[in-house]
């Protein structure tokens, strides 16, 4: 925003100043005076107008106004078809920047041609000072005044109302609008059609005001949410997992092979009968001569379903069913679609070169979605705890991305768990009670499960609330 400075030369500042005596008095009423301050206020009203009604259009949701619109508010049904058409909103934005700018010119022409020859002619008269210097210090007085005034009145303040209050403010601003839409309608089609040839030659692309968000952008607005008390602490992790579940692959959603119990294709029929009532897991993958050779699933609910049909125990062969294989690259979005399109509700994970890495489950895409637990965990330490000493028990198998839940400050990292992580930045297998330092986190190794880390307890810095609903008041 900038105020026009009527420039002036030697010529017409001597026609300005007449030879008085340091006696006179400028010729200016309480009438004048009146009428030229109703004219600031009414440009710098209609400044705000505009810059109120250009970031309420831009901020406001389409929903709040279709609800509106819904339960028969005129405005908001004069203000939805705007905000739901990118090139009507486009051409109320630009209604809104020419208003600003015609404004914020007529403001500083207007000025310098009252106020700044006044204070001219006062200068000249009173401060001893030669024509043109006390017209040019008078602009520069009108000018840094007027500014002040445009920035806050006309700026700040409107722009602050309009992100507290973008609903009330869309609505105010429409039929003022509307009526400026419709005076500008020649300039906005010539300086739309100006700019985007000028980015066309730049090769630039012209995008449209669109209300989107990234995902990045709608964690930030979830978190802010939680701040100010909107969401509770578990509303926004589960949140912050659904949202991430299209970039998290199956890799990183799977329960590791290690964990995962097989069944041999030779298996005896009663040795299998035990193997299905002592597993904790309600299905079991089937291979044939390796580990890596998976070609089936056998599901605990088929075996007991056989035995009360045919009062027998079942053979591999006769319980197992075809198994689905997916790549590790694979995002938990697609994993979704492709349980429901082959109506299974568990695959095999298996990385480039065919092996299996582990399984995962319905279970396991609803878990990443609600931050629950899994039933069929085989770990000690499912979830995140937090303990009396101040420290939190993070599990081995924790993910890396969802530790700045529990610890406050965030892990980044190329593998997938907490284990991990911690293994990569060491470069080697801790040993258990071992304290080292990770992310600026002081990290105790509690307990190993083989090569692999079990749990850690971790010092939170700064302490955080414990996302868990128990805690929640």
């Amino acid at each position: 925003m900038g105020l026009w400075v009527k420039s002036i030369d030697e010529q017409s500042t001597s026609s300005i100043f007449r030879r008085q005596n340091k006696n006179d008095r400028p010729a200016t009423g309480p009438h004048m005076n009146v009428t030229t301050f109703a004219v600031f206020v009414f440009l710098i009203t209609a400044n705000a107008l505009y810059v109120a009604a250009e970031f309420a259009a831009v901020g406001v949701r389409r929903s709040q106004i279709q609800k509106l619109a819904e339960n028969g508010h005129w405005l908001a049904k004069g203000l939805l078809p705007i905000i739901e058409d990118t090139a009507r909103l486009d051409r109320y934005i630009a209604a809104s920047q020419i208003g600003i700018t015609l404004s914020s010119l007529i403001l500083g022409a207007y000025g310098q041609a009252t106020l700044g020859q006044e204070l001219a002619l006062l200068l000249a008269l009173f401060g001893d000072m030669e024509p043109l210097a006390a017209q040019s210090t008078a602009a520069m007085v009108v000018l840094v005044l007027l500014t002040g005034l445009q920035v806050v009145f006309g700026e700040l303040v409107p722009k602050s109302l309009a992100l507290q209050y973008p609903v009330q403010l869309a609505l105010y601003t429409y039929l003022p609008m509307r009526w400026s839409l419709k005076l500008y309608s020649g300039f906005i089609a010539f300086l739309n059609g100006s700019g985007i040839v000028l980015l066309r030659a730049l090769g630039v692309r012209h995008s449209r005001h669109r209300h989107v968000h990234s995902p990045e952008e709608i964690d930030m607005l979830i978190a802010e949410s939680r701040e100010v008390g909107l969401l509770k602490l578990h509303e926004q992790q589960r949140l912050h997992q659904a949202l991430y579940l299209s970039r998290r692959t199956a890799r990183q959603l799977m329960v590791p092979r290690r964990f995962v119990a097989i069944v041999d294709t030779k298996t005896p029929p009663q040795q299998l009968f035990q193997i299905v009532v002592e597993s904790p897991f309600s299905s079991l993958p089937v291979y044939q001569g390796s580990l890596d050779n998976i070609i089936g699933m056998i599901h605990t609910k088929d075996v007991t379903a056989h035995f009360a049909e045919h009062r027998a125990l079942p053979t591999v062969a006769q319980a197992m069913r075809p198994a689905i294989s997916v790549l590790d690259k694979v995002t938990g979005d697609r994993l979704l679609a492709i349980m429901r399109q082959r109506h299974s509700r568990k695959l095999i994970v298996v990385d480039e070169y065919g092996t299996m890495q582990g399984l995962v489950t319905l279970d396991d895409m609803l878990i990443a979605l609600t931050g629950g637990v899994a039933e069929e965990s085989k770990e000690e330490y499912a979830q995140p705890e937090y303990l009396p000493d101040g420290r939190v028990r993070l599990p081995g198998l924790l993910r890396v991305e969802e530790t700045v839940l529990w610890t406050g400050l965030p892990w980044h990292s190329q593998a997938n768990t907490v284990a991990g992580h911690i293994t990569s930045m060491l470069e080697r297998i801790p040993e258990p009670g071992e304290r080292v330092m990770i992310d600026g986190l002081e990290v105790e190794i509690e307990e190993l499960d083989g090569p692999a880390i079990r749990s850690v307890l971790v010092k939170a810095n700064p302490p955080v609330e414990s996302p868990t609903p128990e805690n929640e008041d």
